[in-house]
């Protein structure tokens, strides 16, 4: 029961930073799109939170070495992959 409440704490953390970014307008779209997918990853409770954090990790990585993203989006990605890189089932 603590590993699934340090995983939901972990997600909850993840989900946070992921807001941040979506709500940036100044962060370009296609990463803000892609985080919003991460945010839908994670809130998918039909898997398990290895698997949603999994899943997030894809989504994440796809814009993760854009040229277009400024260093403190780029530094959030890179602290939501390692929060969710954690995660285990």
């Amino acid at each position: 029961m603590s590993r699934l409440m340090d995983n939901e704490a972990k997600i909850k953390n993840a989900v946070y930073i992921l807001m941040t970014i979506i709500n940036d307008t100044a962060i370009p779209r296609n990463i803000r799109r892609a985080a919003m997918e991460a945010l839908n990853h994670l809130r998918d409770t039909k898997y398990t939170p290895g698997v949603r954090a999994a899943n997030a990790i894809g989504a994440l990585e796809q814009v993760g070495q854009d040229p277009n993203m400024s260093l403190s989006a780029r530094t959030k990605i890179w602290q939501v992959i390692s929060i969710l890189e954690t995660v285990k089932d």
